[in-house]
């Protein structure tokens, strides 16, 4: 049964599973661990542990597979796929230098898939590598991957201390596992059906090596009852940091996994308490000898807050990759215009800044004697002409208000919206692009929402560059400037999904998503920054950064593959609005950030520095974006003029 319900949380990470031993009856494995243990699934060895191929008797005279394993009829199809992650066989070994053990690994290996992939379970955990070389062993899982058509491949590895963070240089545990982890997927060519399972230990690595994990794919986390403490009543419990880390398995989809042996001496209770126990969760009446630790995992996830409304909104979108919009070149639909006016807070945010700009450009002694012109240039359906009016009236002064917009079936809506709500006296409609609109009067403040995810994205510069001509000398425009941000980022999920398509044209493209699994590993800096008005773009003239980010020493190696984007904007004055990490505007979801992908993952050592090039390009008829990294090693330039992006000047 699931650990728990939290409001619009249907993330895998609800179920918690169980490693046990070989036993060849698995219908009594199923029903111990799953109707008496409460556990959702096992991880079960498919084979006897004691076969090896090179053991069994060869009979000339009989060809074929020798039975290695029980009848697939034992269990439904259903209860396979659902309930049953196969595990391999943990003595195999393929780099070892003992021939016959690495070709009795490498028979076993296609055998155990093989099987698995008959009974369609939906994955399987690979054993974790044994030495500092792995070549053969992923070149073994890398062909066998190219014969899965769906199952997922779990590789399991310790998550131990980097060489960096341990003295203890004689134990076989200070290999940094990400290393191994990074070698091995990269011989797989980061295949898109090899995940993780990390094997969690009772000493943890530091926090910041520990977040480059969440950029990794990874499905599961096993935790051994040895990692557990115990409590002032004598039942299990995690450290504080494991507790942590449990959260942060949780809220990335990760699923738990228990593993070992019952290390507890649980304290008695009377009978009397154990019969009125009517959910079987009181020690010395539990049938299962895991039971108090998965009942500790289940409450650390009860214990978490219920997912705020705007998490329940975004969930659907994780690391979903999108195009940009393109508002200038394309007319928006109703849906989309739909979806970004129940943002709230952004337009909370327009109508305090519209407050402070009206009040400068008008003393409270002169409210009622002057009217203030106010232009809305994109003005869509109507969400910023009705901030402005609701902001005049906050502040007592008289508008008289100009809505622009190009999308001839917006302004069917803003017609309809301006006679529903009686503002024919203040609202002038124009249908026009507000680059080409011959206006009757300046303007004292122009009002717009063009900003993209990267700020600049949606072509705000140049529009309102053009609009320029509609403000007064001494006018305001809203937004007054704004700044375009990007970080590295570790995200193998986007990576792998943008390789899928098998082409160049793809790493060529900027994506809108909302970022979940990933790794940030270093703080934002900014890029690109305008300013409004007055600041006179130039069409034939290139913006171009160069930045120098430093990776954090104790996060150990780690990859790049990519760039988060992220703008910050100055409405008016103090009245900012922004995704950018460090000064996120609370509680807005109207821009997810963006991402600019590698083509070829990049490998950090520890403390390293990356030079990264950004240029915004401009044409006369289209705007693009070229990146590169040129330190420690060069990237292609990446181009997406290519792509026919931010077209429509």
């Amino acid at each position: 049964m699931p650990l728990g319900e939290r409001a619009g949380d249907k993330s895998e990470s609800r179920y918690c599973g169980v490693e046990t031993e070989f036993n060849d009856d698995m219908p009594h494995v199923l029903a111990f661990n799953l109707s008496h243990g409460s556990f959702d699934f096992v991880i079960a060895p498919l084979m006897d542990p004691a076969y090896r191929p090179s053991l069994m008797q060869k009979d000339s005279g009989v060809s074929g597979v020798p039975p290695f394993a029980g009848s697939d009829l034992v269990l439904s199809p259903s209860q396979w796929s659902s309930h049953v992650v196969g595990k391999v066989s943990s003595w195999i070994d393929l780099d070892s230098e003992d021939e016959i053990l690495r070709c009795d690994s490498e028979t076993t290996l296609k055998q155990e898939i093989a099987w698995a992939s008959h009974l369609s379970l939906q994955a399987c955990l690979l054993p974790v590598p044994k030495g500092k070389s792995c070549a053969n062993y992923a070149r073994c899982v890398n062909q066998i991957l190219q014969g899965l058509s769906s199952m997922q491949l779990w590789l399991r590895i310790p998550l131990v201390k980097s060489d960096s963070e341990t003295m203890d240089v004689n134990t076989d545990t200070s290999d940094d596992s990400w290393e191994i982890w990074n070698s091995f997927r990269l011989l797989c060519e980061h295949h898109s059906q090899l995940s993780v399972a990390l094997d969690v230990l009772s000493s943890l690595p530091s926090v910041n090596s520990l977040g480059r994990w969440f950029g990794e794919s990874i499905r599961a986390a096993i935790f051994s009852t040895e990692c557990f403490l115990t409590n002032a009543r004598g039942y299990p419990c995690l450290s504080k940091r494991h507790q942590k880390l449990v959260h942060g398995f949780f809220n990335h989809s990760i699923q738990i996994v228990l593993s070992g042996e019952l290390v507890h001496s649980l304290p008695k209770i009377n009978s009397h308490i154990a019969a009125n126990d009517n959910d079987n969760n009181v020690d010395g009446v539990q049938k299962h000898p895991l039971r108090p630790y998965l009942d500790y995992v289940g409450y650390l996830y009860q214990r978490m807050d219920p997912l705020p409304e705007q998490e329940r909104f975004e969930i659907g979108y994780r690391d979903y990759l999108q195009s940009p919009l393109q508002p200038l070149m394309d007319n928006l639909e109703a849906q989309t215009y739909e979806t970004f006016e129940k943002d709230t807070m952004k337009y909370i945010q327009y109508q305090r800044a519209i407050c402070k700009a009206l009040q400068d450009r008008v003393p409270d002694d002169k409210a009622s004697s002057i009217t203030t012109v106010l232009m809305v240039v994109g003005a869509g359906r109507g969400p910023l002409v009705r901030a402005s009016l609701q902001a005049a009236e906050e502040t007592g002064r008289k508008l008289k208000v100009y809505a622009v917009e190009k999308n001839p079936n917006a302004v069917v809506t803003l017609h309809s919206l301006v006679k529903l709500e009686g503002w024919e006296n203040i609202v002038t409609i124009i249908s026009c692009d507000m680059r080409y609109w011959d206006a009757p009067e300046k303007a004292d403040i122009l009002v717009s929402e063009l900003l993209g995810s990267f700020g600049d994205n949606e072509l705000s510069p140049e529009c309102l560059d053009g609009a320029q001509r509609l403000l007064k000398d001494d006018g305001i425009s809203i937004p007054s400037s704004y700044t375009s941000f990007i970080q590295p980022v570790t995200a193998s999920k986007l990576y792998n999904d943008v390789k899928s398509h098998k082409d160049i044209a793809h790493f060529e493209t900027a994506y809108v998503v909302k970022l979940h699994n990933i790794a940030r590993l270093a703080p934002p800096q900014p890029v690109f920054t305008f300013d409004h008005p007055n600041n006179s773009t130039d069409k034939s003239n290139n913006r171009y950064t160069k930045l120098q980010f430093g990776i954090t020493s104790d996060t150990g190696s780690a990859m790049i593959h990519g760039f988060a984007g992220y703008f910050d904007s100055t409405l008016y004055k103090e009245v900012h609005l922004g995704i950018e990490p460090s000064t996120s505007t609370p509680n807005m979801f109207s821009w997810f950030p963006i991402f600019f992908p590698l083509r070829t993952p990049i490998t950090l050592s520890p403390g390293a520095s990356l030079e990264v090039h950004f240029w915004r390009c401009c044409s006369p008829t289209k705007v693009w974006y070229e990146w590169c990294v040129a330190s420690p090693s060069s990237s292609p330039i990446h181009n997406t003029n290519g792509r026919s992006y931010w077209v429509g000047l």
